[in-house]
């Protein structure tokens, strides 16, 4: 009988879903930025100015989550672990810079959106510490 274990990366993986669900809400996210800006925006933290230069930055910043997340997703499903995890490992870099972004803005008054971006910044932290220890059994 073999007792060795057979360590497979992909959807039976905890690291695969989390993955997935990061990628997906920031997909939603950067949907919502293109769809409806200044509700993106309330939701990000800083509220636009309505003028079409401030709807832009809007637009920009939901092609940019669409864009990093489609990257993300594609070494997903194609279960290239590896560089999935040096893909979402290096855009943390988004919720800490939104992070300070936020904070830059508004102070330390509006903790729930400084919460908001450090704790994304921590859950793919996390994440991309698992994706890293994942093992493929190709």
């Amino acid at each position: 009988m073999n007792t060795q274990k057979i360590s497979f990366w992909g959807p039976r993986s905890a690291s695969y879903w989390l993955t997935a669900l990061a990628a997906s809400g920031i997909i939603f996210l950067g949907i919502r930025f293109i769809l409806a800006p200044n509700t993106g925006a309330e939701g990000f933290g800083i509220p636009l100015a309505h003028t079409k230069e401030a709807l832009a930055y809007g637009w920009i910043k939901g092609i940019r989550d669409i864009f990093a997340d489609i990257v993300v997703l594609t070494f997903l499903i194609s279960r290239q672990y590896r560089a999935m995890a040096f893909a979402f490992g290096s855009a943390i870099i988004v919720p800490v810079s939104d992070c300070l972004t936020v904070q830059a803005v508004k102070g330390t008054q509006d903790l729930a959106h400084l919460m908001i971006h450090g704790g994304t910044a921590i859950y793919m932290a996390i994440t991309t510490i698992f994706l890293f220890k994942a093992r493929s059994n190709k």
